[in-house]
This record gives structure tokens, C-alpha cells and sequence, in this order.
């Protein structure tokens, strides 16, 4: 049996371990798309910084990048893991992360306009971008993992 010893508490042992990491592993892998979808919502304003007007993004939009980006990935990670528990759990925490990332994106945009002078429109369009765009990610996630669930 290799490192796992030779008796059965060894072996039940053995398989918790690996059960274990297997599903680090399948949770990481899941992830990994979110990281290709970050760079591919980054491409957009880094070609305006260098190529295009640069009066379309404010001049903290990569803090606010880096929030919601934040926000989102620790919001597919409580999913997973939650969907990792109970298949069904999956949806609740998909309602619960969304509830909880839109009101601390509203706190966010609160405490930004009042505490910076910026252009206002500008910075509205620049945190729908990132906003719509990663909540429409979760929803990608949750539907696929959803269609794997069904499949099985």
C-alpha cells in the first residue's frame, strides 16, 4: 500500500486523505478560469491606458479592479466549496455570496464618492464594467457547475 501502511485504519485514513485532496485539487482547477477571465477584463482598460482616451478610466480603477476581483473570487470559492458539501447548498450560496458582494460593492461605491473627487459618470461606467461582468462570470460558473451535476 505504499506510504498509507497496512492496516485497515491506515487504509480508511489513506482514502479520507486523498478524498481530501482531490477535492482541493478539483476546487483549484475550478478556479482557474476565473484568473483567464481576469486578464481577459483587464485587456480592455489596459488598451485605453496605452492606446485609447485615458478620460474614460478613473485614476484608481485598478484599486476598484482589484476589489471586485476580490470580492468575486472569494465569492466562487465560498460556492465550490459549498457545492463540494451538498450539490444543493450550491444555490443558497450563490444567493448569499451575490447578496453579500452587492452590498459591499454599494458600501464601497459609497465610501469612493465621498471620499474621492471624481468624474462621476466615469466612474459609474468603469464599476459597471467590472461589476456586470464578474457577476455574470458567477453566473457562468454556477450554471456549469449546475450542468455537471445534471449530467451525472
Amino acid at each position: 500500500m505504499g506510504y498509507c501502511g497496512t492496516g485497515i485504519g491506515w487504509r480508511i485514513h489513506c482514502i479520507i486523505h486523498r478524498n481530501q485532496i482531490y477535492q482541493k485539487l478539483k476546487i483549484a482547477l475550478k478556479i482557474f478560469p476565473f484568473f483567464i477571465f481576469s486578464l481577459l477584463l483587464a485587456a480592455g482598460p489596459l488598451y485605453l491606458m496605452y492606446f485609447g482616451d485615458k478620460s474614460l478610466l478613473i485614476p484608481q480603477f485598478w484599486f476598484m479592479f482589484a476589489f471586485v476581483g476580490m470580492l468575486t473570487l472569494l465569492a466562487i470559492i465560498g460556492i465550490l466549496a459549498a457545492q463540494s458539501v451538498s450539490p444543493e447548498l450550491g444555490t443558497q450560496a450563490f444567493m448569499a455570496a451575490t447578496v453579500i458582494k452587492l452590498l459591499a460593492c454599494l458600501v464601497f461605491v459609497l465610501v469612493f464618492v465621498l471620499k474621492h473627487k471624481v468624474n462621476r459618470p466615469v466612474f459609474m461606467a468603469d464599476f459597471f464594467y467590472l461589476y456586470f461582468l464578474n457577476t455574470g462570470f458567477e453566473i457562468y460558473v454556477l450554471l456549469r457547475n449546475l450542468r455537471n451535476q445534471n449530467l451525472k
